[in-house]
């Protein structure tokens, strides 16, 4: 469940960047210690002419429809489930790495919003990792 809830806030935080980058919002509430708007500005905000966000905002929706279908009882025990949310995250902080040593070493800014995203992809990793550990190694085994 605790995935679930996390990718959930990590939805909104690709939603509202995304609504940024398109123009709908016209301001990013930011800290202080960052600047939202030169990085979601940059030309590493987008990936194949689609905001970098809006990706984000594919991938917490898968993590959140995996997560959610491991919650169902048919699916609960399933090491392959597992696996796929394990590879699936695993990604997602490697993707995640990448664009935080963006923001630091070539754009010399950062993000708030894109850090909270990047912290959540690393917790929902983590929790992704000891849930196969738990289950996929231990069926296949």
């Amino acid at each position: 469940m605790a995935i679930a809830v996390l990718a959930l806030v990590g939805a909104f935080i690709g939603l509202y960047l995304t609504l940024y980058k398109l123009g709908v919002i016209g301001t990013l509430a930011c800290s202080t210690i960052g600047n939202c708007e030169t990085v979601q500005l940059s030309r590493w905000s987008t990936l194949l002419g689609v905001p970098v966000a809006t990706w984000g905002v594919g991938y917490w929706v898968s993590v959140l429809a995996i997560a959610m279908a491991g919650l169902q009882e048919r699916w609960a025990e399933s090491p392959g489930l597992s696996l796929a949310l394990c590879l699936l995250t695993g990604w997602g902080l490697l993707f995640s790495a990448w664009l935080t040593y963006l923001e630091l070493y070539v754009i010399h800014a950062i993000c708030i919003w894109c850090v909270t995203s990047a912290v959540l992809a690393t917790l929902v990793f983590v929790l992704a990792f000891l849930d196969w550990r738990e289950t996929g190694p231990a069926r296949a085994g």
